[in-house]
């Protein structure tokens, strides 16, 4: 029986999980989880690129350990990456995408090439943290840094060169970038050019199913460990997510639910017409050459900053339960936020921007803990309808069923509160979607399962599914449209 190992990054913990597939199963062992704590470094907020090797690799020494795996897969978030130079070295730790450096860089960059132009051209919804953006600023704030890249790494194409010595992006990683073109999927020319960057400075990029290289001689002396490819699955961690979609739909809606919350459907090709760009909708790429028409939403990290604030300010012991159970017991629609205002991103203390933020549009100000997180999960839920109705508009498409992947599938207050919004049924599961991706994709590497069909089966036989169904609905419309009102203008 073959063995895959998926390393799986996400903006707070990483995990590397062992799987098998038998009998059209996954099963699923994990064998390493660690935390991601960023830093400051060098005057900019970074990724702790060091330690999180350093768990990589004690990862592949547990899961050789605990009986060896045939290849490897590894995902992480998208947007950030690596600076080589010339001779193939790193330049500087990987900066994160919260640094505040690209703030104002979508508008100083637009100054010279038009927004619309810019959407056509590469299809992606307008946020400062895009590699772009963060490209626009590394060349106004860190020139000695800009002039010497050679070639761009996004950030899990950098892990597996470190791993591997081979220098190639994956595309769905890269498409995170708005460094490519949305139609023909290649480095857009004239957008690197604007740059000031080569036309090959993102070198090689690679298709679903591929080997990216084999774990080093170096690497493999120094952790006893044998050599064996390392695939390229879906790099960008919501590719994987969705790809473990447990649905044979052809037309569906899912969120991938973290710290982000990914919202979309799955298309053949990308929408980068007027309507499109008006709803700044991202084209970001999926696996098999799929296109994932999607929202980027701020999810769970409004939850994770404020509990982190709550611990902040002495009860140490706060969990996401205490907190659940608070803002079950708080009453309902007091206030009305929008997860994606602007001044919601930065860590620190997010409640008390929260509660300014409802001071400043005249509402209620939530006091207590459990107001704070319900008007946050109401927001969600409210922010969620918004996309739904954006998508069916472009599309033309209605969707009955949203189909919620990842962490915050735990969550079942705000899967409730999305099938009360949105008036749709919910399913939530798998929790370790990006991970079953990833694993299933190698697989697919190794002619196990056959295609996207075969692999959203084995995820749909392999782990049961929570089921939700909307209700006091006519209540939740009404206040639908006091949350548009109160939050047209929110930047």
């Amino acid at each position: 029986m073959k063995r895959a190992l998926a390393i799986d990054l996400g903006a707070s913990t990483g995990r590397a999980i062992l799987g098998t597939l038998e009998n059209g199963k996954l099963s699923l062992n994990e064998i390493h989880r660690f935390e991601n704590c960023p830093k400051e470094k060098d005057g900019a907020f970074r990724w702790d690129l060091d330690e999180l090797m350093a768990d990589i690799r004690l990862a592949l020494v547990k899961a050789h350990e605990a009986g060896g795996y045939d290849c490897v897969g590894i995902d992480t978030w998208g947007v950030d990456f690596g600076i080589l130079d010339e001779n193939g070295a790193l330049l500087e730790t990987p900066l994160h995408y919260r640094d505040e450096s690209s703030v104002g860089m979508v508008e100083a960059f637009c100054q010279g090439y038009p927004a619309n132009e810019l959407y056509a051209e590469t299809g992606l919804q307008m946020m400062h943290i895009n590699s772009l953006f963060q490209l626009a600023a590394a060349a106004k704030c860190r020139p000695e840094v800009f002039r010497k890249a050679k070639k761009l790494l996004m950030m899990p194409c950098l892990i597996a060169y470190l791993l591997t010595g081979e220098a190639k992006n994956e595309y769905t990683a890269a498409s995170t970038s708005q460094l490519l073109n949305a139609a023909t999927k290649a480095p857009s020319e004239r957008v690197l050019s604007k740059l000031g960057l080569a036309a090959d400075v993102l070198g090689e990029i690679v298709p679903t199913g591929s080997v990216l290289g084999c774990l080093s001689e170096k690497v493999c002396s120094e952790l006893g460990v044998p050599s064996v490819p390392v695939i390229a699955v879906g790099m960008h961690d919501t590719a994987s997510a969705v790809a473990a979609v447990p649905t044979q739909e052809k037309d569906f809606i899912y969120v991938s639910s973290g710290t982000w919350s990914l919202f979309g459907t799955e298309l053949d090709a990308p929408e980068t017409g007027e309507n499109a760009c008006r709803l700044n909708l991202a084209n970001e790429g999926g696996v098999f050459g799929k296109i994932r028409l999607l929202k980027n939403i701020m999810g769970l990290w409004l939850i994770q900053e404020s509990r982190r604030q709550f611990k902040r300010e002495g009860d140490e012991n706060v969990t996401f339960a205490d907190l659940e159970r608070e803002a079950r017991a708080a009453e309902p629609f007091t206030a009305f936020i929008t997860p994606d205002t602007a001044a919601f991103e930065a860590p620190g203390d997010l409640p008390s921007r929260i509660r300014e933020y409802c001071k400043q549009t005249a509402q209620h100000v939530p006091e207590t803990r459990g107001e704070l997180v319900r008007t946050i999960y109401e927001g969600l839920a409210f922010r969620y309808r918004k996309t739904l109705c954006e998508i069916e508009e472009l599309t033309g498409r209605t969707f009955s069923t949203i189909h919620i992947v990842g962490g915050g599938t735990k969550d079942d207050f705000l899967s409730q509160f999305t099938a009360n919004a949105t008036g749709r049924h919910v399913t939530a599961g798998p929790t370790e979607a990006t991970a079953m991706g990833n694993l299933l994709l190698q697989f697919y590497a190794m002619d196990e399962v056959q295609d996207l069909s075969e692999i959203r089966k084995v995820s749909e036989n392999s782990f049961a599914v929570k089921h939700f169904t909307p209700e006091d609905t006519a209540l939740w419309d009404e206040k639908y449209k006091l949350w548009c009102e109160i939050t047209k203008d929110a930047k």
